[in-house]
């Protein structure tokens, strides 16, 4: 059954802004039957790493904000803590980050919650009977929300493809655990040229696995004790702790999609998208920088299905001429894939089949142009 996308272009007139049409889009997804007073929305958002700008930007989030107001909810804005070392691998440097990028309270007037705690290891365990994956490690705040509205900048992306909403569900609210176990099944290792012995990560494993090694020069990590936290990773202040990124291809995009399912575990009925087709980078917002965009600004897009609503803005996308002078070379005429033009190797679509067989959302669509 081919589900509801609505879309607005980004024309606006004096009677109509963008702002406006942001909340026009919400109240045709129906957000007054959706959410209830009194209860907690999270407004799931990408911060941006710092020195990326491509994210969305906060003035769209103070409108979701007032109008979730306006029904007597209680919003705040929440993200996940990064796997990887950066300006938000913590809750205290990704606050930073979050109001350096104009996300504090004086902009958008509600709060942000990191929605996995500190240090990533704040999370709920789900267990899931999934074609891959028996666990999931939800972030707790997000777990917690009643409501969600999930606000995605659609870009491409080295590992995925494309990221839209389903990105911002299965890697977005993952604990750092569920986060590695997304991208790797073997224990991180210490670079040798990194480590500075300072054995701060002793204090922090809880399973014991780390040791110093024979040379007593460098730590080192024992993969059959390993749990998979994720916790050595954050807290090693010389960032020598890495992930072995060998999770790729076909499993990463299956293990990603039932992460997004796991996501909207209990309130699938109470979340709302909204995709943002608009400085389409070529690759992900976590980087410290954004290129140019590949196509030219599109518009938004709202539904209830995750699935679909990443299919209409892939579609939309491809049927643009490829900007000139940006990092897409080929497939770059309307009707061309300009996502595999980006990332041949990558098979974007396997997330989109996996969400649909798993019963996160259906790759049929109807697009309504409001």
């Amino acid at each position: 059954m081919a589900s509801k996308v609505y879309f607005v272009d980004l024309r606006a007139n004096p009677r109509l802004n963008l702002l406006d049409k942001t909340a026009l889009l919400l109240e045709k997804l129906g957000i007054r039957e959706v959410i209830r007073p009194s209860r907690q929305v999270g407004i799931k958002i990408h911060f941006g790493e710092r020195g990326n700008l491509a994210f969305i930007r906060p003035q769209y989030v103070r409108r979701v904000v007032d109008l979730l107001k306006e029904l007597g909810a209680s919003p705040f804005l929440t993200d996940t803590n990064t796997l990887y070392k950066g300006s938000r691998s913590d809750a205290v440097v990704h606050l930073e980050t979050a109001i350096e990028n104009g996300f504090d309270f004086a902009v958008v007037r509600a709060p942000i919650i990191i929605a996995d705690g500190l240090l990533g290891d704040n999370f709920v365990r789900l267990e899931v009977d999934f074609p891959l994956l028996k666990e999931l490690f939800i972030a707790q705040a997000i777990y917690r929300a009643d409501a969600l509205v999930v606000m995605s900048h659609v870009k491409g992306h080295e590992l995925s493809g494309f990221g839209g909403a389903i990105k911002n569900l299965g890697m977005g609210c993952a604990a750092r655990k569920g986060k590695l176990a997304q991208h790797s099944t073997i224990a991180p290792k210490v670079n040798k040229k990194k480590c500075v012995f300072c054995k701060t990560c002793l204090e922090y494993c809880p399973s014991g696995a780390i040791a110093p090694g024979p040379t007593g020069k460098r730590m080192v990590i024992e993969p059959q004790k390993c749990i998979g936290c994720g916790e050595c990773i954050a807290i090693c202040p010389s960032g020598a702790i890495q992930v072995q990124w060998n999770e790729v291809g076909p499993v990463f995009l299956k293990k990603l999609a039932e992460y997004a399912k796991g996501a909207l575990w209990g309130k699938a009925d109470r979340a709302l998208f909204l995709n943002f087709i608009m400085n389409v980078s070529p690759a992900c917002d976590c980087y410290h920088f954004n290129d140019y965009p590949f196509v030219r600004d599109i518009g938004i897009l709202a539904s209830r299905d995750p699935v679909a609503i990443d299919q209409a803005s892939v579609d939309l996308i491809n049927q643009e001429m490829a900007l000139p002078g940006s990092a897409l070379t080929r497939n770059v005429s309307p009707g061309e894939d300009k996502l595999r033009g980006l990332y041949p190797k990558v098979d974007w679509e396997i997330q989109l089949d996996h969400a649909e067989e798993i019963g996160l959302g259906s790759r049929q669509y109807q697009l309504e142009r409001l």
